[in-house]
């Protein structure tokens, strides 16, 4: 299922902006509480929604800003590699098939691979962005929801098979024509 109807909302402002400060509060007070405790509030939701594009837009302007090549994600980043192209060494990385993730076969696939980092990635199976085409940006349309160990694994990959350099290249030479644009 691709990131709809919150993101629209989300890229005119922060949804954490639009709660006003008691429904924040009440918001960051339902984070705290353990998952069994709450069902589908609204405001979680937001919130949720929220933090996973925050996440999204300081992860895009990294490598945008950074050659993703010599990027390193987490403490982990060897492991996650290395245990994902175990588990996945023919997975298409730069043009996600949401099918890919989301199949009951994927699932059956994904399901191990990510359990194997509980305990040793913080938030592993936290929801997440992900982009489906790594050349483009966080959209409506090239963004899914995944798992947090997911997109590790995946963006991790695509910054170190080089995939992630298209975002960084058009970023440097973007920059490059406005200093250009503003010397004359």
């Amino acid at each position: 299922m691709r990131a709809q109807g919150n993101m629209a909302a989300l890229a005119g402002g922060s949804l954490v902006e639009a709660l006003g400060p008691r429904e924040a509060s009440a918001a960051a007070h339902a984070l705290s509480l353990p998952p069994e405790a709450y069902g589908n509030d609204p405001r979680v939701e937001a919130a949720w929604a929220a933090k996973a594009f925050q996440h999204a837009q300081v992860y895009y302007n990294l490598i945008s800003s950074v050659d993703p090549r010599f990027l390193n994600l987490t403490k982990t980043d060897d492991l996650i590699y290395s245990e994902f192209r175990k588990a996945f060494p023919d997975l298409k990385i730069d043009l996600l098939d949401e099918e890919d993730l989301k199949s009951e076969p994927a699932k059956e696939k994904w399901r191990p691979f990510c359990m194997q980092f509980d305990g040793v990635v913080e938030d592993f199976n936290y929801g997440t962005l992900l982009r489906l085409d790594c050349s483009k940006e966080y959209t409506e349309e090239n963004t899914i929801f995944a798992t947090r160990i997911q997109f590790f694994a995946i963006e991790i990959a695509r910054n170190r098979e080089g995939y992630n350099c298209a975002v960084y290249t058009r970023s440097r030479k973007a920059d490059a024509g406005s200093k250009e644009a503003n010397s004359t």
